[in-house]
């Protein structure tokens, strides 16, 4: 027999749920610091929301969620510290006044990117003890099974524990090291943030957030690394088109379709001097080739003026430095709109159906990969085969706004 239902139950569930999306990196990172424990400091955080489960029903969401979570999980810290003697000087810090330095997940992130961790390894553990990304979601940005990514992050907590990794900035020496997979990291959150793969949400505009923050950060660190300006770059031009990405529904409106008047231009201008900023180091890289391609997008003054041409030199510039299946299936789609012989829906296609093995069998779990494929073979004049290639992607995605724009598709066929 299903339980009874219960509206004050569900709201505290689903605020909890909120906070814990959204602090709880957080919380573990402020955690961490204090106890130099990764296992720890999650245990932590978990008996706290364990507490909440228990006792908000009865006495209501505290006014500060996340400080409450935060003071919780701190005197459940006391309570096991007490009992181990060999933690009497951290005992001290626990008891007393917790800092909020606003670098702590910026420390995390380095602590996570230790060289001498496996490359795979640091950039997962970092999504899913700082940013507080699931699992599932971590697999979908690696294009692996999720067990796989379980296995990682357990391996590499071991080895921080194990190795006594110290939870720091690293030095100025240290820094180049560990710049690539703190770059991937942040990356790959602002991703899971600007169009989900888990959850009831199209975007999930915290994380989002937290990936410009994050960003922010490093630029402010190092200045002068063009790929650090080129990644916030990157961000605040996707996040200066927010509010044009979603009808009032939540529907997605893709890029062609949206209101350009909408866009944040002052935004755009000033990731625009970012980009110019990192040209003058003149070392590129992926993510100023990226920033410099979404940076045509955000100039056009409307879809037709785009300059897919100058797209598909930046797309194959990239190629050449970071290949990979996605950017191919970028480059794919901009080879679509170009308007000399070398663009068109069949020359895409094309590229897209002789894709190297490793890279066909990456993109065979990845929604946009056959929904693209679907937009290229109507424009062949094949529907039935684009149909199919739409109802695989429909299959594959759990993003809300793309499953309703898959569905509008299929049923316009």
């Amino acid at each position: 027999m299903p339980p009874p239902h219960d509206p004050l139950r569900e709201q505290v569930d689903a605020e909890l749920a909120r906070v814990v999306r959204e602090h709880a990196g957080r919380l573990t990172a402020c955690l961490v610091r204090v106890l130099g424990d990764f296992a720890a400091a999650e245990d932590l955080v978990q008996d706290a929301i364990e507490t909440a489960l228990r006792r908000w029903p009865d006495e209501g969401v505290p006014d500060h969620p996340d400080a409450w979570l935060l003071t919780t999980a701190r005197r459940r810290g006391i309570d096991l510290l007490r009992r181990q003697a060999v933690y009497r000087d951290k005992l001290a810090q626990l008891t007393g006044p917790v800092p909020a330095e606003p670098d702590d997940r910026l420390k995390l992130v380095f602590t996570c990117c230790h060289p001498a961790l496996p490359r795979t390894a640091q950039i997962a553990l970092t999504l899913r003890t700082v940013c507080g990304l699931t699992t599932a979601q971590i697999a979908a940005a690696f294009l692996v099974p999720e067990a796989t990514v379980s296995r990682r992050i357990t391996r590499a907590k071991r080895k921080i524990t194990q190795a006594g990794i110290p939870y720091r900035i690293p030095s100025d020496t240290e820094l180049p090291d560990r710049l690539a997979q703190a770059l991937a990291v942040i990356y790959l959150l602002f991703n899971e943030g600007y169009l989900t793969t888990t959850g009831d949400r199209p975007h999930a505009a915290h994380l989002a957030d937290d990936a410009e923050w994050l960003a922010a950060q490093l630029a402010w660190l190092m200045p002068k690394q063009p790929e650090v300006l080129g990644l916030l770059a990157l961000i605040r031009l996707h996040q200066a088109r927010t509010t044009a990405r979603f009808d009032p529904a939540g529907g997605l409106i893709l890029l062609r379709d949206q209101d350009r008047g909408r866009w944040d231009h002052a935004a755009i201008t000033e990731a625009t001097r970012l980009i110019e900023r990192a040209a003058k180091s003149r070392r590129p890289g992926p993510y100023q080739l990226q920033a410099a391609i979404v940076a045509c997008h955000a100039e056009a003054p409307t879809w037709a003026d785009t300059d897919w041409p100058q797209i598909v030199v930046l797309y194959d510039m990239l190629l050449a430095l970071a290949p990979s299946p996605v950017h191919r299936l970028h480059r794919a789609i901009a080879l679509h709109h170009h308007p000399g012989e070398r663009g068109g829906p069949r020359n895409a296609l094309n590229d897209l159906d002789n894709l190297p093995g490793t890279d066909r069998k990456a993109l065979e779990h990845y929604p946009l990969f056959h929904a693209t494929r679907a937009e290229l073979l109507r424009a062949l004049g094949r529907p039935g085969t684009a149909r199919a290639a739409d109802q695989r992607a429909l299959a594959l995605t759990t993003n809300p706004a793309q499953q309703n724009l898959l569905h509008q598709r299929l049923a316009w066929d």
